[in-house]
Order: structure tokens, then sequence, then C-alpha cells
């Protein structure tokens, strides 16, 4: 029976200190740090962290925050413990999943976690819209790109020797991004006309 702790920050910049000193008082025996965002799905100290714990351990997380920010993707990860028989113990709510008392709490901070993110997303939404409104607002600043690069892959690209696929992978693009940039590329090498408003 172990003690794992778990420790997650958004960015590089941001201190785990405080989350050690939690984990430090719990006397936890091996510790899983992360760097990024929780909203990202691929945390490889997380899925190792899940492959690494056993029957009876005990995870310790200094908040639910910190291993999911969605309901969904929390409540999967507390699954994969149940299944294997690990408990969670979240310092900030203080919730032990061992009782059943701290599973319901746990599943109720959770819901509560996802509609604070909601509730934040929506307001986003709204500013944009009044600053729309005000004629403050223009949109995201559009992304520089390598046109030496782009029309090298290009002239592969029409060879077939690589994919469209390969080159939006290349170019770090999305779909709708790689087509407008190929029709303004197209457009002024005069490989094609431009269409009239």
């Amino acid at each position: 029976m172990s003690r794992i702790g778990y420790i997650r920050v958004s960015t590089e910049h941001q201190e785990t200190t405080r989350q050690q000193e939690i984990m430090y008082d719990y006397q936890i025996d091996r510790i899983f740090f992360e760097k990024l965002l929780g909203a990202t799905t691929d945390r490889p100290q997380l899925k190792a962290m899940l492959d690494y714990v056993r029957e009876g351990d005990t995870l310790y997380v200094e908040s639910i925050s910190r291993l999911g920010r969605s309901t969904k993707d929390l409540l999967n990860i507390i699954d994969t413990l149940n299944d294997t028989g690990v408990t969670l113990v979240s310092h900030k709510e203080s919730i032990d999943t061992n009782t059943p008392t701290g599973k319901f709490m746990l599943t109720v901070f959770a819901a509560l976690s996802q509609l604070e993110r909601e509730q934040l997303k929506q307001r986003q939404r709204e500013g944009i819209e009044i600053a729309k409104a005000q004629g403050k607002y223009t949109g995201r600043k559009p992304i520089p790109i390598d046109w030496e690069r782009f029309g090298k892959l290009y002239g592969e690209w029409k060879a077939k020797n690589i994919t469209g696929r390969d080159f939006m992978r290349r170019m770090e693009l999305s779909a709708n991004t790689f087509y407008r940039r190929v029709r303004e590329y197209e457009i002024t090498h005069g490989i094609a006309e431009p269409t009239s408003a």
C-alpha cells in the first residue's frame, strides 16, 4: 500500500512548492509531476501514475482540478482509480473516495468545476460580442507563414510526393487555413486567377 502524489501546474513558470508541501505533510512515497494544461488529454505523467498505482494505494492531489478540468475527464480518471482499487484524497475539498460521502462530494465538486469553466467561456463570448458591437474587437491576428517553405512543400504536394495531410501537418495548419493559403499562394504566383467578388 503506497501513498502516491500527483502534482500539476498549467505552465512552466508556475511553482509547485505549495503542492509539494501538501504532499510532504501526507508523507508521500512517490510523486508524479506535470507541467501541462488540465484540458490537455495527452498528459504523460498522469498516464504513468495511472499505470503505476496498484490496489490498496492512495492517490493524493492538492485539488480535483489538478486531475482533470472537465467532469467527463475527471470521472473517467476516478473510474480507472476505482477499478484498480485506488483511493483518491483531495486536500482542498477534503474528499476521500474511500467513503460514500467522499464519492458523492467528488461528483458534486466535479460538476461545479465544469459549470464554472462553462460560465467563464460564456462571459468571454459575451465580452467579445460587446467589443464587436463597439468596434473594438478585430478578431485574431493572422498566423505568420513561411512562404518559402510553403512553396517548396506546395511543389512536393503538386508532384504527389506528399499528401495534403502531410503538407498541413508540416506547416501546422488547419484544413480551412491550408486551402485558404493555397489559394493565396496560387493567385500570388499566377497559378490561379483571382475570383471576382
